[in-house]
């Protein structure tokens, strides 16, 4: 049993095998390094969807990773993927005294630490309660505006011109699923500064945004919610045979997510700026 894990309630069976694979391996290669382990993102929002949905994690050192500590993370990572190539593990390594200390500082997003103060799962080491956590809602404010206008705008913009990547990909369940939650996640956040699931805050663009705008937050939701919406092949062959889409075709779901987005947007500014 992991350590942290008897105190946790309704954690998935595909989180605990990944984590427990991945202290298996990082002990083994680095025996003591990991002193900490948190479960960040859609785990700790308790919105985790195991075809579309990544593992976020903070892991804590003692001291930053040397030469040394970080093959022997990346062996750890490599034996990971052998065995479980998706969800897919991804976080990031601090120390205790950096995530005590404002995230700008050791290269890291304030998003991380709010929501790692308010919702991480305790894997190893002592519960989030007892943790020293930087947390400042005037920064997280900033940085969520900066990511409306630093990702979001140009994705958007991207997502407009034929055969680009992002044109092909807002096509998609997994394309509408990003775009449309994503957005709405902030603009949540900037509402109401707290840390927002993909679901709570499409419920939120509910409450929040016309009736005009409700159908592509539905047709949203539902891709959610039926872990239909994965980011490979297959998440796209299933869109494209999916009887149950509120959209004739996916073109005209493009459309809708490509406006809602920018609509968004703009309303962030008007508003919060």
């Amino acid at each position: 049993m992991l350590q942290g894990i008897d105190r946790i309630m309704g954690l998935h069976a595909v989180v605990e095998n990944v984590v427990s694979a991945y202290l298996e391996a990082v002990d083994t290669e680095a025996p003591g390094l990991i002193e900490g382990l948190y479960l960040t993102g859609s785990v700790a929002l308790n919105d985790f969807h195991p075809r579309a949905s990544d593992i976020d994690f903070v892991a804590v050192t003692a001291q930053p990773l040397d030469a040394d500590a970080t093959g022997a993370v990346e062996q750890a990572h490599a034996r990971l993927r052998k065995r479980f190539p998706r969800p897919a593990f991804e976080g990031s390594y601090v120390t205790w005294d950096q995530l005590a200390s404002d995230p700008a500082h050791s290269g890291h997003e304030p998003v991380t630490w709010h929501t790692l103060a308010r919702h991480g799962i305790a894997c190893r080491g002592p519960h989030r309660a007892d943790l020293k956590v930087w947390t400042n809602t005037e920064v997280l404010a900033k940085w969520t505006l900066g990511n409306l206008e630093s990702y979001w705008q140009p994705l958007l913009d991207r997502s407009r011109v034929f055969g680009t990547r992002w044109n092909l990909m807002a096509l998609t369940t997994y394309g509408a699923v990003w775009i449309v939650l994503g957005v709405t996640r902030l603009h949540y956040t900037l509402a109401t500064g707290e840390i927002g699931s993909k679901e709570n805050a499409g419920r939120y663009s509910l409450r929040t945004f016309p009736e005009e705008w409700h159908r592509v937050i539905q047709e949203s939701l539902r891709l959610r919610q039926s872990d239909r919406a994965s980011p490979d092949i297959a998440g796209a062959i299933r869109g494209l045979v999916d009887r149950e889409s509120l959209y004739r075709s996916p073109f005209a779901r493009r459309r809708d997510v490509l406006a809602f987005g920018n609509m968004v947007i703009r309303d962030a500014k008007a508003k919060f700026v």
